[in-house]
């Protein structure tokens, strides 16, 4: 359902986030490299406000995908998210050397992502990834794109479920935390928060376009922030070349600004070049959110652009924008 707000409502409901993520965002800090730190929800963990986001990283040259990883980790970053379907496994492979390769393993916080809902698809994966990112224990794994019909009671499935492989590896140590992501259907989010599984983190479209359609920012991020569960953006410039900036005439930086003065953990960002790395590091030292004057500014130019949700083309289920091994299970009529 298409959510219509006035601008003022739009101010009301940001705000009513920071009031409801205090922990989030009077936790924050600046690192050693002057990068801003926030507490991961309920953990304990401190994260950089700004991460690499690990399809990008599998995308490019692996030289210098390698190469961006050491400089952003020795600027401060210190977040690498990452999926098993990631560029058919080379994000997990790349990432893996990168890592290796700068004896980083103890400086970064680690996430991926498993696509199978079922039980022994999803050890499979765990062990693919642990192997492809040479460590013996991921930080945080998350339930990838969960957005398909049925996906809840799959994942839930007491015998067969995807979660019980999950508690079953972080019973033996090989990660810490566990989430869920996706990124077409609000009420999908809240469906898995209301299950009686405590989450660690949740993954969710969080940009200047989300906020007047379909809105995560609205239905979803209160809910996760009530329960001190960490909450993780993406899509702040919805693909690499920043779709959001050709369709409003608003900088990328402004884009990303916005998404990061929400009170979430760290925004997940897709980086293919040295430069757009170095503009969010130059962002996210010595962060200060927008004033309520700039937010509301952004928000009255998103609004005619955002309201038929064409931007925001992932939200469409006909467009098939997801998991490609899931969308491919479905169609076999397995899992």
């Amino acid at each position: 359902m298409k959510h219509e707000f006035s601008r003022r409502e739009f101010i009301q409901t940001l705000m009513a986030g920071v009031l409801l993520g205090p922990a989030v965002l009077q936790s924050q800090a600046s690192n050693a490299g002057g990068i801003a730190t926030r507490l991961f929800g309920k953990t304990g963990e401190r994260v950089s406000i700004i991460g690499f986001g690990g399809w990008d990283l599998g995308f490019i040259d692996e030289k210098l995908a390698i190469q961006m990883v050491h400089h952003g980790v020795g600027e401060g970053i210190n977040f690498i998210d990452n999926a098993w379907e990631y560029n058919k496994g080379r994000s997990e492979e790349v990432v893996g050397k990168a890592v290796a390769s700068g004896k980083l393993r103890d400086k970064v916080f680690l996430m991926t992502k498993v696509c199978a809902r079922d039980y022994e698809g999803a050890k499979r994966h765990l062990e693919d990834s642990l192997r492809r990112l040479h460590t013996d224990h991921i930080d945080l794994v998350m339930l990838h794109s969960i957005q398909y019909d049925g996906d809840r009671d799959r994942i839930f499935d007491p015998d067969n479920g995807a979660l019980k492989a999950v508690i079953e590896a972080r019973k033996a140590g090989k990660l810490k935390y566990i989430g869920f992501s996706g990124h077409q259907k609000p009420q999908v989010h809240i469906d898995m928060l209301s299950m009686p599984f405590e989450w660690d983190a949740v993954l969710m479209p969080l940009n200047i376009m989300d906020a007047h359609y379909n809105s995560y920012q609205k239905t979803v991020l209160p809910i996760v922030l009530e329960r001190n569960i960490a909450a993780m953006g993406m899509k702040s410039l919805v693909g690499s070349f920043s779709r959001i900036s050709q369709k409003v005439n608003v900088s990328a930086e402004l884009c990303r600004r916005y998404s990061m003065s929400l009170p979430v953990s760290t925004l997940v960002c897709g980086w293919q070049n040295m430069d757009e790395m170095q503009l969010c590091i130059n962002i996210a030292r010595d962060f200060k959110p927008l004033t309520e004057g700039k937010i509301e500014e952004l928000l009255d130019l998103s609004k005619t652009a955002a309201a038929d949700g064409a931007t925001e083309f992932y939200k469409d289920g006909s467009k098939g924008y997801g998991c490609s091994y899931h969308s491919r299970v479905l169609r076999e009529g397995q899992g």
